[in-house]
């Protein structure tokens, strides 16, 4: 449940509502922590917020406009400290459209990460496999996304901070992206890179649709990440970003999937993915 009004449009409502009244408690509750790189985890990658060194744990009942999260393998706390001595807050908990939340409650974490100064965005999540050389356990850098949501959490009047006709060239960095290639090569990790699709859902794809988001150009598909991102750069974040390819999308193998199945697989490929965050974490170079 939504504490106090959900912030509608656009996700902005002054100093004293919406992103500026979450914000407040989210500051004082870090006290002098500054993060730099915010961290959103999608679904089996929990316990990568067990690994934040002096955590300070946030949950999101105690932030106006925060929704509990509804699905499974997702947390509903903010967990900041240090990873490899780097400032970060994680997003431990996604609000999904599907749940019935607007694009500006999706996009609500990233405009408080804003307000907060965070300088990078890294977005994982769990994904079906469109390209058919990507089998269920591959793990992908996202070299750009399609919005196939129809929704966009920055229409409305224009906000504070924010660009209000932001360019999606560069949407995911091409130096961050270059990092993590070379940190993935030099620790063995296999990792392709390709484009990433969002949907609404929450149902699955059909295999006809599957077929058509191919020919659109997309090599995995998803039902988030693009709400934060489009708020990231229209602040000016920096944005890096990965799926988990859990399974081939439908009619590629012409087996079914259930959700389940889904976590089992973004479990076991998500340890692969936190070393190699850690990785790119420790060889940062912050301004």
């Amino acid at each position: 449940m939504v504490k106090g009004k959900e912030t509608g449009g656009t996700g902005w409502t002054g100093k004293t509502g919406g992103v500026g009244e979450a914000t407040e408690v989210v500051r004082k509750r870090l006290g002098t922590l500054k993060p730099r790189v915010a961290i959103v985890l999608g679904s089996g990658l929990g316990f990568l917020a067990d690994e934040v060194v002096d955590p300070i744990r946030i949950a999101y009942s105690a932030i106006p406009g925060f929704p509990e999260p509804g699905v499974a393998g997702h947390k509903g706390e903010l967990v900041a400290g240090k990873l490899e001595g780097v400032p970060v807050i994680v997003q431990a908990g996604r609000f999904h459209l599907y749940e019935g939340h607007s694009a500006a409650t999706a996009g609500l974490p990233a405009r408080v990460f804003g307000e907060l100064g965070i300088e990078i965005l890294i977005v994982t999540n769990a994904a079906g496999g469109v390209r058919r050389t990507f089998p269920g356990g591959t793990l992908m850098l996202i070299a750009d996304h399609i919005n196939l949501m129809w929704r966009n959490p920055l229409a409305g009047p224009s906000q504070p901070g924010e660009q209000r006709f932001p360019i999606m060239h560069h949407c995911y960095d091409s130096a961050l992206r270059l990092l993590a290639r070379t940190v993935a090569r030099d620790l063995g990790i296999a990792l392709e890179e390709g484009v990433y699709v969002a949907l609404l859902g929450p149902s699955y794809e059909t295999p006809t649709e599957v077929r058509m988001l191919e020919r659109l150009g997309a090599d995995a598909v998803g039902m988030s990440t693009v709400p934060e991102v489009l708020v990231a750069r229209s602040r000016g974040i920096r944005c890096l970003g990965f799926s988990i390819i859990t399974n081939p999308g439908a009619g590629i193998t012409g087996e079914a999937l259930s959700h389940e199945e889904v976590l089992a697989v973004s479990e076991q490929v998500a340890r692969r993915l936190s070393v190699l965050l850690k990785g790119i974490l420790a060889r940062l170079i912050l301004g």
